[in-house]
């Protein structure tokens, strides 16, 4: 009855002996039906007891659907089954052996945030300078040392600048144990070497735990795959399921060495292949194995399902990234008409700042959209900060921009001189700007605290100077350069820095973009851009349960599946992504991460790009991703907006007419905002036809032709 519902592969995996195993599960093949059927297979035909299985999972969801489906298969109590995350799993373990492990017993977790405030407290302690030896360049230090397996003792310092990181690593550690909490990297961490340095508690969880089975093993970092040799021991059984091909988070530790070395790590591990897939049609299945045979030291597996072949995989080769982001757009308005749920759609990119300019063209059509995993791009901290500045520029009264940005980045400007700014403010009832004036005048501020203050006011005064004088994108370029946001945000390391500052970047192209566009009213072109972002930002994102379009990045996407997938931003430089083009082993990672994002596709995929696109503040021509290359010709429907062909691929759905429906190229139109204009191109018919119009004002223009009127 076990096995009734599984596939031959499936059935081989979950029945096998006791002994090692990798399977090999590719997207969308049943992993986690055959992790619940071997376990359920141990219990009643091995009769393993519940007690002596161990089974770890990467989060928390995923853990809880595993234990749900095991105990309605077994009508077995869920205490009796260790099934969770390394973090949860750790957690259980250190409450047990508190003592041993040097813990009160009431310890306590860190989160990241309390992390990152007992980090700077400490090198404060140390009177070292926060803007040499940033916090948050402090934390990713000490997790990334923990996450290799390393005390302080144990880390070996490259340069000056090492050494003193492990003197912050040393303080936070003693810190962390007179007040008695660790943090999420100390639950593995310190599980680890009680298993290492204590042999009667090595001895009794390595007899107690026969069979081990591990979820997503290609996310496993070092410390990680040191914890399960720990608990596996000599004789024990191990079962690992994962996918060499959606290694895609290196970046934050994972090693896909730990699943290429598993079977000479545990000899005699036999190697079964999940290779049916149940989610994608045949087309995107053989486009996302033509893609992931790129790569060299791949175990190897190929996809396949005994479904339809089902519709191509159409490629748009967009003049700009808002034409990309119109294509889409309208794709979507397609959908709808064929009757597709909103929430049947996700749109995937590479970057989060190309979700600015999809988020836009969204909102301008009505259609309800929600950020996965993330902010929307005007609420981001980063951009918050940036426009905090530039409100302070246009508005010395605004208070919360005043207190947002007078110490961000860090300027040695402490609590205690704020409380005294806000306490003046208060009791004349004046602006805390006009406060901090008022101080200075009367010298109320240390000598320390005075010279961080008239800087500050320096600048801005400074700021103000300057971008009187200069365009909209020009004057958040230069606030983005004199306030150090781009620096302090790069110092964030991995890719979470890495994201701020590509989101600052997209500024300067809003601000661009805004600027051609041209302003209503008479408002100073600042105060039109920050009253632009204000209400872009107002609008709330739409709520889980609404019918609504999917945005997120390639990374977040694992894991997930939709009947349609938009794949943006589909170009050299930007996926793969620029940082990556020169490192063969970072160039394959963006291979798996493109394998990833096709594979989330059910029924359509989309993958489009831009032929010109602004990054990082000007505009910038790539050719299209090597990543469309790779796939094979027939399994291609091409559409280009333009008939100046970049490869030599057979077009679809190409328009190119001299007259077509209400507009012809050549002819004179009005637009109600950009004025006149001469039409250089059509596409399509109807109201629906979009229009690319040369005004004389604010450039070219893609539009749809129902807001243009012949002349």
């Amino acid at each position: 009855m076990i096995l009734n519902s599984l596939n031959p592969a499936q059935q081989e995996a979950v029945r096998a002996p006791l002994g090692h195993q990798l399977i090999l599960a590719g997207a969308g093949s049943g992993k986690t039906r055959v992790l619940t059927h071997r376990i359920a297979w141990l219990i009643e035909m091995e009769k393993i007891s519940p007690f002596n299985i161990l089974a770890v999972t990467f989060t928390n969801k995923a853990a809880h659907q595993m234990r749900s489906r095991v105990e309605s298969m077994l009508d077995i109590p869920s205490k009796s089954l260790w099934i969770g995350t390394f973090h949860g799993i750790s957690h259980r373990f250190l409450r047990t052996h508190w003592q041993e492990a040097g813990l009160p017993q009431s310890f306590q977790i860190l989160d990241s945030d309390d992390q990152f405030r007992l980090i700077r407290r400490v090198i404060n302690a140390l009177n070292l300078d926060e803007d040499r030896f940033p916090p948050k360049e402090a934390q990713w230090f000490i997790n990334a040392q923990k996450e290799e397996g390393r005390m302080p003792e144990q880390v070996e310092p490259r340069d000056i600048t090492g050494q003193t990181l492990i003197r912050i690593y040393q303080g936070y550690q003693e810190t962390c144990q007179r007040a008695g909490v660790v943090d999420f990297a100390d639950l593995l961490l310190k599980t680890y070497q009680l298993m290492q340095t204590n042999a009667t508690i090595r001895a009794e969880y390595q007899k107690r735990f026969r069979c081990l089975l591990v979820d997503e093993f290609q996310d496993t970092n070092t410390i990680q795959y040191a914890w399960l040799k720990a608990f596996a021991g000599e004789h024990n059984s191990v079962m690992i399921v994962g996918d060499d091909d959606q290694s895609i988070y290196g970046w934050r530790g994972a090693r896909i060495e730990n699943i290429q070395r598993f079977s000479k790590d545990f000899p005699g591990a036999s190697v079964v292949r999940l290779e049916q897939n149940y989610r994608s049609s045949a087309i995107i299945l053989k486009a996302a194995n033509a893609i992931i045979a790129q790569n060299s030291s791949r175990l190897g597996k190929n996809l396949w399902t005994d479904g339809k072949d089902g519709e191509p995989i159409t490629v748009y080769a967009g003049f700009n990234d808002i034409d990309e982001a119109f294509y889409i757009v309208n794709r979507i308005r397609d959908c709808q008409k064929n009757h597709f749920a909103l929430r049947d759609t996700a749109i995937l990119y590479r970057s989060n700042a190309q979700s600015r300019v999809i988020e836009e063209a969204l909102m301008q059509f009505g259609i309800p959209y929600r950020v996965y995993g993330g902010l929307r791009y005007f609420d981001r901290q980063e951009i918050r900060d940036a426009l905090a500045y530039l409100r302070l520029i246009a508005n010395r009264s605004d208070d919360p921009a005043f207190e947002r940005i007078i110490n961000t980045p860090p300027r040695g400007i402490g609590d205690r001189t704020l409380v005294s700014i806000r306490e003046l403010a208060k009791t004349a009832g004046i602006t805390l700007w006009a406060a901090l004036e008022q101080l200075l005048q009367q010298k109320h501020f240390s000598a320390r605290a005075e010279g961080a203050l008239l800087s500050f006011v320096a600048l801005m005064n400074s700021l103000s100077e300057q971008s009187a004088s200069l365009t909209l994108h020009k004057q958040v370029e230069l606030v983005l350069s004199a306030s150090n946001l781009i620096d302090h945000y790069r110092k964030e390391k991995g890719e979470k820095g890495l994201t701020r500052v590509e989101n600052l970047e997209e500024l300067i192209n809003a601000a661009h973009q805004f600027t051609q566009e041209g302003v209503q009213d008479d408002m100073p072109p600042l105060a039109a851009f920050l009253a632009y972002a204000a209400l872009e930002s107002s609008d709330e994102q739409a709520e889980t349960y609404e019918d609504c379009v999917q945005l997120m990045t390639l990374h977040s996407a694992k894991g997930l599946e939709f009947p349609i997938v938009f794949l943006a931003g589909c170009e050299e430089e930007l996926f793969p992504h620029y940082m990556c083009m020169n490192d063969p082993k970072s160039l394959e990672e963006e291979r798996r991460l493109c394998y990833v994002g096709v594979t989330r596709a059910m029924r359509k995929l989309y993958m489009t790009y831009a032929e010109c696109r602004r990054m990082h503040g000007k505009e910038s021509y790539h050719r299209p991703s090597r990543f469309l290359n790779e796939i094979p010709a027939e399994l291609i429907e091409e559409v280009r907006f333009r008939t100046n062909v970049s490869r030599p691929r057979p077009l679809a759905n190409t328009y190119r007419p001299e007259s077509q429906g209400k507009f012809r190229i050549g002819q004179e139109i009005q637009h109600r905002i950009f004025g006149e204009g001469t039409v250089v191109d059509c596409e399509g018919d109807g109201d629906e036809m979009k229009v690319k119009v040369r005004f004389a004002n604010v450039g070219t223009k893609v539009l749809l032709a129902g807001y243009l009127e012949g002349k």
